[in-house]
């Protein structure tokens, strides 16, 4: 295990998944590319990361993921065009993406799961704790979740997982964790992990969500996973096995989350995120709030 005070600079965003259920939209476009109001829900994500002080962003893509690395590129062209134009409010917004981050690539190749994704990670990150973060879950920027998940690897050293409390009906959708209170109110200490079980087999009600802060030791332990649920290598058997011997380079605490998710996993919440977006923006919120109250007034 690294040292606990280890300055954590590098995260990782897993987006080598074919997006099946965005299906033929993600034919050939990425699902991390679908707008989420007037921005690709890929960017959120990377803002996040660079909001948490994490200026060093590898991507783990995969065939058909180019559409990415064009989006963090420049366009000279276009920004070319809206300078004759004189148009500088949206030159500034073709130009923010670019000039987020360090961006760096690599290919999955062998799609074989998120722990597989994590792993092809190991020569970029080196000995070093690292974050990883899902492209599904969007988290509001007023609720620092990352910034709080770095500060608890601070001072507790090993590896930080994001949790949720979820209706148990819904358990068997995600990671679930059995974990005891610490002196923190907003930190348990995650005993062990079961991926995606029934409600009568979960340990607890607490769901992993998509946002981890993993100390190095992980990717030993990864090397040796076997593929597990639905034949991939799981990224929570690795932290399972973790939180049950800290000698392999533990301990694992979660910190659960109450704030405002925005969940893209799947069509509906897709655009149920959309909406609380658009809603919450000062540019388009009061007038969109306003068509959204009649439309549900006179067509619902």
């Amino acid at each position: 295990m690294t040292s606990p005070r280890t300055r954590i600079t590098k995260a990782v965003i897993p987006a080598a998944g074919l997006g099946t259920r965005f299906l033929p939209a993600t034919k050939a476009t990425p699902k991390e590319m679908l707008p989420v109001v007037d921005k690709p829900a890929i960017q959120y994500v990377v803002e996040e990361a660079v909001a948490a002080g994490l200026s060093d962003v590898l991507m783990v893509t995969g065939r058909n993921k180019r559409p990415l690395e064009d989006h963090f590129d420049r366009n000279y062209e276009l920004e070319q065009v809206l300078r004759d134009k004189g148009d500088e409010g949206k030159l500034a917004r073709v130009q923010e993406s670019s000039d987020l981050a360090t961006m760096h690539y690599v290919r999955q190749g062998d799609p074989r799961g998120l722990g597989h994704a994590v792993l092809c990670a190991a020569p970029h990150v080196g000995n070093q704790p690292f974050a990883v973060l899902l492209g599904d879950d969007l988290i509001d920027p007023r609720d620092p979740l990352l910034a709080r998940m770095l500060q608890v690897r601070e001072e507790r050293g090993g590896s930080v997982i994001a949790l949720l409390e979820v209706d148990p009906s819904s358990i068997h959708l995600y990671g679930a964790a059995a974990a005891s209170p610490t002196s923190d109110g907003d930190v348990v200490r995650v005993s062990d992990l079961v991926e995606k079980p029934s409600a009568e087999q979960a340990p607890s009600n607490l769901a992993i969500i998509g946002r981890y802060v993993l100390d190095p030791a992980v990717f030993d332990v990864l090397s040796k996973t076997q593929p597990g649920r639905g034949g991939e290598i799981q990224l929570t058997d690795a932290l399972q096995a973790l939180s049950v011997d800290e000698s392999l380079g533990g301990p694992v605490h979660g910190v659960v989350f109450s704030g405002r998710r925005y969940d893209t996993g799947d069509r509906g919440d897709y655009l149920r995120a959309i909406v609380r977006l658009a809603c919450e923006r000062e540019d388009l919120g009061p007038e969109f709030r306003e068509w959204l109250r009649g439309y549900v007034t006179e067509e619902m």
